[in-house]
C-alpha cells in the first residue's frame, strides 16, 4: 500500500478485496460494490422515515409573535388529542404569551450551577425519555451552558428529531450564519449566537411571522416587547423603521427561498436541468475568506446544491511561512465552512490558477466563487498568461466565475 502514494498518473484504480479504490492527486475515493450501495441507500431511507418532522417559525426581530404562534399551535394540537409538550419556552414576561401556557404540559428544566449561580437549562434527555409526539423548543440559536452535552440548542433539536420526535421551534433572521455580515451592516450589532443554514435546510416547514415596521414599533411602545425602561433605547437603536424594513426583506427572501427549494425537490420541473456545484476559493486573508464562504453558502442554499471550499497552499503559505494567527484564522474559516455545509479541499500548488482548475475539473464544479481582489492586483492577474489560460479552459468547460465583493 505504501507504493500507491507514488502513482504519477492522473487517476488510477486498484481492486482490493472486492472494493475499487480510486487514487488521484486531489483525493482518494472508495467505491462500494453495488449491493452495499443499495443497502446503505435503503437504510438512509429508513432513518429519514423514522426521523421527526421539523417546523421553524422565523421572524425579522424579537416581538413579532413567534413564541405566541408556537403556543397557539400547541393549544390546537392538544385540543385535537396530540401528545404535545413544552420543552423550552421563553415568554419574556409578556402577559398575552404567558397566558397561552395554561393547560399545556411543561417538561421541567434542568438545574445547573455555573460560575456560582443556579441556572435553568433545556432538558433534552427528558424529552427523549418521555418521547412526546410533538415538543415545542424556543430560541433555536441559544448557546447551552458549559458542560452540556451539546454546545448549541439546535444540536439538541437534531438529537430529538433523530429520536423520532416532531419539533416546532423559532429563530430570528439575524441568527442565520450566512447572513452574519449583512446583519452587522444593517444593525451595527455583531450577533454572537448563530445557526448554520443547514439547520433551516433540514426543516420540513418554514413559516414567516410578519409584521409591518409600524405595527412592530407600536407593539414596542405599548410595552408588549420590552419593559418600559428599555423602550426609548430600543427605538433609537434596533427598532428604527429603515432597519426593520431591511430585516423584514431578508426574512421574506429567506422563507421564499426555502419554499422554492422545497418545490424544486418535491416537484421537479425538469430532470435534465444542470446540477449546480459551487467552489469557494479562499486564501489566508481571513476577512475576505469569511465573505466568500458566507456568500457562497447563500448561493448553494438558494440552488440546493453541493459546494466546496478550496485552499490552494503555495510555497509562500507553508506552515513555516505564515504566522500562528493566520493559521488559526484559516482553521476557523474551515470550521465555519464545514458548519455551513461545505466540503473542504486543501491542495498544494505553486500556481493558484492551475490548482483551481484541477479542483474544478475533479469535482465537476459549475461555478467558481472568488473574493474581489484589489484593483491593481486584479489587473496583474488578468495580464498573466496563466489566468487567461484558466479563463479559456473554464469557458470550454462551461464553468462560471463569480467575483464576490
Amino acid at each position: 500500500m505504501k507504493n500507491l502514494k507514488n502513482i504519477n498518473s492522473k487517476q488510477a484504480y486498484v481492486y482490493l478485496k472486492g472494493v475499487f479504490v480510486n487514487f488521484s492527486p486531489l483525493h482518494a475515493k472508495i467505491t462500494m460494490p453495488e449491493q452495499e450501495k443499495n443497502a446503505e441507500h435503503f437504510l438512509d431511507l429508513i432513518r429519514k422515515s423514522r426521523r421527526g418532522k421539523f417546523k421553524i417559525y422565523i421572524g425579522m426581530s424579537a416581538g413579532v409573535g413567534k413564541t405566541y404562534r408556537m403556543l397557539q399551535e400547541a393549544q390546537t394540537l392538544l385540543r385535537n388529542g396530540v401528545d404535545v409538550k413544552i420543552g423550552y419556552i421563553e415568554t419574556h414576561n409578556r402577559k398575552e404569551t404567558h397566558d397561552l401556557l395554561e393547560g399545556l404540559p411543561v417538561i421541567p428544566r434542568r438545574k445547573l450551577f455555573y460560575r456560582g449561580k443556579e441556572l435553568d437549562e433545556f432538558d433534552v434527555q427528558a424529552v427523549i425519555n418521555l418521547h412526546p409526539e410533538v415538543v415545542i423548543v424556543d430560541e433555536l440559536a441559544h448557546s447551552n451552558i458549559e458542560g452540556s452535552k451539546n454546545e448549541k440548542r439546535w444540536q439538541d433539536v437534531v438529537d430529538i428529531l433523530d429520536a423520532g420526535i416532531n419539533v416546532i421551534s423559532a429563530v430570528n433572521i439575524q441568527h442565520i450564519e450566512s447572513l452574519h455580515a449583512s446583519i452587522k451592516t444593517i444593525t451595527g450589532v455583531d450577533v454572537g449566537e448563530r445557526i448554520p443554514d443547514s439547520v433551516l435546510g433540514q426543516a420540513d416547514e418554514v413559516v414567516n411571522i410578519d409584521l409591518t415596521a409600524e405595527e412592530l414599533i407600536t407593539r414596542l411602545k405599548e410595552g408588549k416587547i420590552y419593559s418600559p425602561d428599555k423602550i426609548e433605547i430600543s427605538l433609537k437603536n434596533f427598532f428604527q423603521s429603515e432597519r426593520i424594513l431591511q430585516l423584514r426583506e431578508l426574512a421574506l427572501k429567506e422563507v421564499a427561498g426555502q419554499v422554492e427549494r422545497k418545490i424544486e425537490i418535491e416537484l421537479p420541473r425538469n430532470t435534465h436541468l444542470k446540477t449546480e456545484r459551487f467552489l469557494a476559493c479562499i486564501s489566508s486573508n481571513h476577512e475576505i475568506a469569511k465573505k466568500v464562504i458566507r456568500k457562497t453558502a447563500r448561493l448553494s442554499s438558494y440552488y440546493n446544491s453541493k459546494w466546496y471550499v478550496l485552499f490552494v497552499q503555495t510555497p509562500k503559505e507553508d506552515g513555516d511561512n505564515i504566522g500562528l494567527a493566520a493559521q488559526r484564522h484559516l482553521i476557523n474559516n474551515f470550521k465555519l465552512a464545514t458548519e455551513l455545509g461545505a466540503e473542504i479541499i486543501k491542495i498544494k500548488n505553486k500556481n493558484i490558477a492551475k490548482g483551481i482548475l484541477e479542483a474544478s475539473v475533479a469535482q465537476n464544479i459549475t461555478t467558481i466563487c472568488i473574493g474581489k481582489p484589489h484593483v491593481t492586483l486584479f489587473n496583474v492577474i488578468l495580464s498573466t498568461p496563466v489566468f487567461n489560460q484558466l479563463l479559456n479552459k473554464l469557458s470550454e468547460s462551461d464553468i462560471d466565475i463569480v467575483i464576490l465583493s
